[in-house]
C-alpha cells in the first residue's frame, strides 16, 4: 500500500471532521486537569438500525457498484486491512497477537455484513479503546522520563516499513522512541522543552483517548461500512446522517452559524479562518474586544442571552458544532480564550447566514504586456475552487439557487464587458463536485455538443451534451491544472482539450478520477416513505465517464499541453496512487466538432517559450533543487531521533518552505486572486503567448 493510500486511511474517522472543518461555524475544547485519564467506555454493541443499515449497504453494493464485484472474501480481506489502518496507521496501538486474532475472520466479514451483523466492528474498536488507555499510561511513564538525544535512533514514518509489536518490550520501546520524537520535534520545531513540552504532550495523548473514547454508534458505523465500501473503489463511501448534512452545506456554499473554521489541536479547538461577511467577523468588527481570530480557543458555550454554558472540554467536535450552529438571528455565547491569554472571555454572537465564498468562483482582470498599440493586455483569471450546486435548491425548483456556471457566466459577461483579451481559469485547488456543473460550465466555452461519457455498469454509454446554443466567452481560453484537479475538472479540462477550445497549463496530469458516484439514501431505498428515517446516504461509484475522444481519465488524467515543474508533480496523491482503484479504459469517441484554437504548432512553440525562460530563471532552478530534495526525502523510510543529526536534516528542510506554501496555495483558498509570483507569472506569459501566436496563426491561414 502507497504511502498516500495510508495516509488516506488515518483521516476515515476524520473524514466528516476535515469537512466541518471547511464549512462550519464551531468546535470545541477546554481546559483540564493534564494527568487526568479518559474514562474507559465501551461501545455495547451495534444498534437496531445499524442492522438495516448494513443490510441495504450490502445489497446496494452488490447491485448498483459499477465493478459488479460480488460481496465476497476478497472484498473481505480488503475490508478488514481498511478498517486497520483507519483505526491504527501506523500499527503503534494494536500488537500482532491483536491482528492475528482479528485476521481469523479476515474472510468471514462479507457473510457478517450480508447478515446485516457489525458485532466483530465493536470487537476491534474495543480493543483499540483498551490499547489507547494502556499507551497513554506509557505516554505518563516516559514523559516522566529522561532522554538521551546523542545515541542514533530512528523512528520509522513510513506505514509501508512499519510493524506491529511482537511483544511487550517491543510496544515499550517503540513508545519510547515515539515520545523522544515528540519531544524533540517540538524542541527544535517549537522551542519547546522542559515541563511546556512534557505538558503539551500529556494534554495531547489524553485529549486523543478521551476523543476516542466519545465515539458514538454512528460514527463506527460510518468507519466500519467505509472499510467495507472502500474495498469496492475509493470513492464508495458510507455516510452517516451528520456527514450528508455537512457533505449538503459544502455545496451549497451557505449555512446559519458564527462563520468561523476550526481545528482540533491537542484537545483544543481552535479558530483556523474566520468567513469573511458572516456572524462572527461582523460581530467583531462591531465588537473590537469581542473579535474572534485565528488561534483562538472555545472552551464553552450557552445558548441565547442567559442560557447554560456547557463546557466543551475535550468534547467531540461534531458535538460541538452542534451547540453552535443554529437559526439565523438566535444568540448563541462562546467562552474564548484568545490566543495568548489565558483566561476566557464570554462573546455573545447573533447567528446568521453563512456564505461560503471561499469555494465559490473568483476573478479578477490583470493588465500585462503591452499591444502593438501600446495598451497593456487585459488577463481574465477565474479562480474556481470546485463545482458546486445548491442540491436541495434544484430540488425545491428555487430559480436563481447556487450555481458554478450562473456565476462563472455572470464573470465572464463582465470579463466581455471589460475587453478582456483570454481568459485564464484556475482549477489548481478544484476537487471536483457537481457532474451536471461541469457539463454546463464547458458549454460557456464551446457553441454546442457531448462534454461527457458516461458508462454504467452494463455497459450501456451515453453522452451528455451541452444543449444550450451560444457561447460566453469565445476568445482565448488557459485551463490551468495540477494533480489535485479531480473529477469534475478532469471533466472540463478533457473537453477543452479534445474541442482544441483552449491549452491546459500545469502539472503534467490531473488527479485522475474518472468514475462518477450517486448519493443513495438509505433510509429511502429501505422504506420508500417520504417519513422514511435518516439513516444517512451511500455515496457509490455506479458509472465511467469518458472524454468527448472516448479516453477516460480514471488513473490518467488530463495531461498538460505546456507543463511546469512542481513537487505536486511527483505526489503520490493521484487516483492511481490509491487502492483498489477502477481501472483504465476506453470506449468509441462521441462525433464533435473541433475548434482551430490549438494545433501541435501552437503547443510546440509555447513549451519553447516557456522553457527558454525557465532556463534563465533562478526561481525554477532554485524550484529544480527543491524538488531534487523532496524526491530524496520521499524516499526516507525513518527519522533519526540523535538531536545533532535531527537539527542538520530539519536545516535542509526548512529549504523547501516556498515549495510548501506553493503547494499550499494550490490546495488552500488564498486571500488574493491568482497572487504574484514566479509561477503565475510564468502562467501569464505562457497565456501572452498564446494571444500572440493564435493571432498570427490566425493571419497565416487567412
Amino acid at each position: 500500500m502507497s504511502r498516500a493510500s495510508a495516509l488516506r486511511f488515518v483521516s476515515l474517522r476524520r473524514a466528516f471532521i476535515r469537512t466541518l472543518a471547511i464549512v462550519i461555524v464551531g468546535g470545541g475544547a477546554g481546559l483540564g486537569c493534564f494527568s487526568q485519564r479518559a474514562a474507559q467506555a465501551e461501545l455495547k454493541g451495534p444498534e437496531a438500525t445499524d442492522r438495516q443499515v448494513a443490510l441495504v449497504v450490502s445489497s446496494l453494493l452488490r447491485r448498483e457498484h459499477l465493478s459488479r464485484h460480488p460481496l465476497d472474501d476478497e472484498i473481505s480481506r480488503r475490508a478488514l486491512d481498511n478498517f486497520l489502518k483507519s483505526l491504527d496507521p501506523m500499527k503503534v496501538y494494536f500488537t500482532q497477537s491483536d491482528v492475528d486474532e482479528f485476521t481469523a475472520n479476515r474472510e468471514k466479514l462479507d457473510d457478517m455484513v450480508r447478515r446485516g451483523d457489525i458485532s466483530y466492528a465493536y470487537t476491534i474498536f474495543n480493543r483499540l479503546l483498551s490499547r489507547i488507555d494502556e499507551r497513554v499510561k506509557l505516554v505518563d511513564e516516559f514523559l516522566a522520563a529522561s532522554h538521551d538525544f546523542t545515541i542514533d535512533e530512528n523512528v520509522v514514518i513510513d506505514p509501508d516499513v512499519a510493524r506491529y509489536a511482537a511483544n511487550e518490550e517491543e510496544v515499550r520501546n517503540l513508545w519510547r522512541k515515539r515520545i523522544k520524537f515528540d519531544l524533540l520535534r517540538l524542541k527544535v520545531d517549537d522551542e519547546l522543552t522542559g515541563m511546556p513540552a512534557v505538558d503539551k504532550l500529556n494534554r495531547r495523548y489524553h485529549s486523543f483517548a478521551k476523543r476516542m473514547n466519545q465515539t458514538d454508534h454512528d460514527e463506527l458505523l460510518e468507519m466500519f461500512l467505509t472499510a467495507v465500501t472502500t474495498g469496492f473503489d475509493p470513492h464508495t463511501t458510507y455516510m452517516s446522517p451528520s456527514t450528508v448534512e455537512n457533505f449538503e452545506i459544502s455545496m451549497k456554499l451557505n449555512l446559519e452559524g458564527i462563520g468561523a473554521a476550526l481545528l482540533v489541536e491537542d484537545g483544543y479547538t481552535v479558530i483556523s479562518n474566520i468567513i469573511p461577511g458572516g456572524a462572527a467577523d461582523r460581530h467583531g468588527k462591531a465588537n473590537p474586544k469581542e473579535q474572534l481570530k485565528e488561534k483562538d480557543r472555545i472552551v464553552s458555550v450557552g445558548q441565547g442571552a442567559d442560557g447554560e454554558m456547557v463546557e466543551v472540554v475535550d468534547m467531540k467536535l461534531t458535538e460541538v458544532v452542534h451547540l453552535i450552529r443554529g437559526k439565523a438571528d438566535t444568540v448563541v455565547r462562546l467562552g474564548v480564550i484568545p490566543d495568548g491569554e489565558t483566561k476566557p472571555t464570554i462573546y455573545t454572537i447573533t447567528r446568521a447566514k453563512v456564505e461560503l465564498k471561499d469555494s465559490e468562483a473568483r476573478s479578477r482582470v490583470l493588465e500585462q504586456g503591452k499591444k502593438s498599440n501600446g495598451a497593456p493586455y487585459k488577463i481574465g483569471v477565474i479562480d474556481l475552487p470546485s463545482f458546486y450546486m445548491d442540491m436541495q435548491g434544484a430540488r425545491e425548483g428555487i430559480a436563481d439557487f447556487k450555481s458554478t456556471t450562473r456565476d462563472v457566466k455572470k464573470i465572464l459577461e463582465g470579463f466581455n464587458s471589460q475587453g478582456v483579451d483570454a481568459v485564464v481559469l484556475d482549477l489548481r485547488r478544484n476537487g471536483g463536485g457537481s457532474l451536471t456543473e461541469a457539463i454546463n460550465l464547458t458549454g460557456l466555452f464551446i457553441d454546442q455538443g457531448p462534454v461527457v461519457q458516461v458508462k454504467d455498469a452494463d455497459g450501456r454509454v451515453q453522452h451528455y451534451d451541452d444543449l444550450d446554443r451560444g457561447i460566453a466567452w469565445d476568445g482565448p481560453l488557459v485551463v490551468v491544472t495540477s494533480k489535485f484537479s479531480a473529477s469534475a475538472s478532469e471533466i472540463l479540462a478533457g473537453a477543452i482539450q479534445d474541442y482544441q477550445r483552449g491549452i491546459i497549463v500545469g502539472d503534467e496530469a490531473t488527479h485522475g478520477k474518472g468514475t462518477v458516484q450517486s448519493l443513495l439514501d438509505l433510509g429511502s431505498q429501505l422504506f420508500r416513505s417520504p417519513t422514511a428515517p435518516n439513516l444517512g446516504a451511500l455515496k457509490i461509484t455506479m458509472q465511467q465517464f469518458y472524454r468527448p475522444n472516448g479516453d477516460s481519465t480514471q488513473k490518467r488524467g488530463v495531461l498538460a499541453d505546456v507543463v511546469l515543474p512542481s513537487i505536486s508533480n511527483h505526489m503520490d496523491v493521484g487516483e492511481s496512487d490509491l487502492d483498489f482503484a477502477i481501472d483504465f479504459d476506453r470506449v468509441p469517441a462521441a462525433r464533435y466538432s473541433k475548434y482551430d484554437m490549438v494545433d501541435e504548432e501552437i503547443v510546440r512553440g509555447l513549451g519553447g517559450l516557456s522553457g527558454k525562460r525557465r532556463e534563465a530563471s533562478k526561481d525554477f532552478a532554485k524550484r529544480q533543487k527543491n524538488i531534487a530534495r523532496y524526491l530524496e526525502q520521499k524516499e526516507k523510510k525513518a527519522v533519526t531521533i540523535n538531536e545533532e543529526k535531527f537539527v542538520a536534516e530539519r536545516k535542509e528542510l526548512d529549504k523547501d518552505k516556498e515549495e510548501e506554501e506553493q503547494i499550499k496555495d494550490q490546495t488552500d483558498a488564498a486571500d488574493e486572486i491568482f497572487e504574484p509570483n514566479y509561477y503565475n507569472d510564468e502562467l501569464i506569459d505562457i497565456t501572452l503567448d498564446y494571444v500572440r501566436l493564435l493571432a498570427e496563426n490566425k493571419i497565416a491561414k487567412r
